[in-house]
This record gives C-alpha cells, structure tokens and sequence, in this order.
C-alpha cells in the first residue's frame, strides 16, 4: 500500500486513517527530512484544520501543503468538503480548530480582507462578472482608480492591458468590449487576470473548466500553466480528471472531510485517483500497481 503520508491507509478497526495526519513527525523522507514539514517553496500550510456546522463535521484534521509555483488539485466526490477548506482558505469560513502557515509563518484568516492581505485570490465558478460592464469596469469594480473625485480611465486601462498581456491573453478584441459578449475561456481569463492584478501570491480556481468547450477549455488549462511558471501557486477544484491531469503537479484527495491521500499528479492515475475520491481507499489490486509512496 501507498504509506501513511501518501494513500489511505487502513486502521485495524476497517476504518480509514488520515493519510497527511498519521505519520508527519515520524516518517521520513530521502533527505532524512520529516515528512510533511514545511520546506522552502511551501507558501500555505494547513494543520489538523476542523470545521464544523452544528452537528454537521465538514473538515476533520486536515493537513494540506500547498507549493508556490506549483498546481494542486483539490479533488473529491460531492461532499468531500473542498468548498468548505477553499472557503476556510479564502476567509469566508473561519476554521474551528488548526492551524494556517503562510511562508512558514503562522497566521489567522478570519475574513475574505485577511486572505486578501496575504495575497490569496479566489475565483469562484460563477465568475462574479457584471454582464453590462466592459473589461476595465470588471477588473476594478470596487477598486476604482480616482481622481479629483471621478474615475481615473487612463491608468485603470493600462494596468487592465498590462495584465492580460503578461497573462498571454490576446483573443479578446479590446478591453472596452463588454464581459457579456466575452467567450466561457476569455471571461475565465477575466477573472483570473482581476485576482492577479492585486498581487496574488495563491490563486484558487473552483471548476475553471466547467461547461467550457474543447478550445475554451484548452485556453483556460494553458491560463493555469501559465500562472504556476510565473511563481504562482494555484489550488484547483475540479471533476474533470482529464483537465486535472494535465496541468497538476500535485493532487489532494479529501473524502467526507477527511484527507486520505496526497502526493506528487504523476503517483496517480484516473482510475486510482477515482476510487480514492469515492471509497477512501486504494483496492488490493490498484495498491499492487501504484506501490510508489505518495509524499506530501
């Protein structure tokens, strides 16, 4: 089996163990480092983070370390509370118990302006675009640029131009043309280029590719590629494995609040990576093919 700070493991009871809890200060790595401590190019460590919503446990103890410049995907059926820790994440949710390391440092994120401050973005499914505003209006809405008491066009358009070309996003037609009439892929890139534009260090995207085309889709994977080159560090949701595959360096896997397995993308496959997301654990028979530790 995968071991302890890898895969699920199973407990003598038939129940499944934390993979990212059970191990971290014993288990080592190559380097004679323990395992699951933070190194150099991790920018946000969760530790033993727990959320709950009356009776209702949501996270328990989950462990997650997220590299800059890296892209983790964050995956999990319905249920499996990766809404809730990107929102623990983001601020919205403040989590009952844990811990939160930004650069080694440990702080609190009780609020979306917390997040902000550290420079975590998140991008939502739905966007949060405004139809009837063009792409200027979209990337300062509620950050407008003044000056003598009205709105300072000229720097506002440069940075919006400046930004989305540093993000290689050429297809849209001007940045005065309307948001409603952009593409799935170009409004995505939208988005993303207003959260980069404040000096994002993490960027989350919550099912960047949903209901986007073969070309769009395509459009919003390079997006990614392009952000984790440029030392960002990317935290992505999504269903589509395909997509996850190819642009994640790293793969999270939560099952009903808990993590049960972590490690580098190219440990697991579509397959291995499902019946994680579905039973919490690696069959006999898939443990003899992904036999490799999965460290986090």
């Amino acid at each position: 089996m995968m071991d302890s700070t890898g895969a699920a493991s199973e407990s003598q009871d038939g129940n499944v163990s934390r993979s990212a809890s059970a191990g971290r200060e014993t288990d080592l790595g190559s380097d004679g480092q323990a395992v699951g401590t933070p190194t150099s190019d991790v920018l946000l460590s969760l530790r033993g983070i727990s959320k709950h919503f009356g009776p209702v446990t949501a996270l328990d103890g989950v462990d997650i370390e997220v590299p800059a410049g890296r892209v983790t995907a964050l995956l999990g059926d319905n249920g499996a509370g990766k809404s809730t820790l990107i929102k623990v994440i983001a601020g919205i949710h403040e989590a009952d118990h844990g811990d939160l390391y930004w650069n080694g440092e440990r702080v609190q994120i009780r609020t979306p302006h917390d997040a902000t401050a550290l420079g975590v973005a998140t991008v939502y499914q739905d966007l949060a675009l405004c139809d009837n505003l063009d792409i200027v209006a979209n990337m300062f809405l509620g950050v407008e640029v003044r000056r003598h008491g009205t709105l300072d066009e000229t720097p506002m358009e440069l940075t919006a131009r400046e930004t989305l070309a540093g993000l290689s996003v050429t297809s849209v037609r001007s940045i005065r043309q309307a948001v409603g009439s952009l593409s799935g892929g170009q409004r995505q890139s939208v988005a993303v280029a207003r959260a980069v534009m404040g000096d994002a260090k993490l960027v989350i995207m919550d099912e960047p590719t949903a209901a986007l085309g073969v070309s769009q889709t395509a459009m919003v994977l390079e997006l990614i590629r392009r952000l984790a080159a440029g030392g960002i560090a990317v935290l992505v949701i999504s269903h589509n494995l395909n997509d996850v595959f190819a642009v994640a360096d790293r793969v999270a896997i939560l099952h009903l609040g808990r993590l049960v397995s972590s490690g580098p993308a190219s440990e697991y496959d579509r397959q291995s990576a499902v019946e994680i997301m579905t039973t919490g654990m690696l069959s006999e028979r898939e443990n003899g093919v992904h036999s490799a530790p999965a460290r986090s």
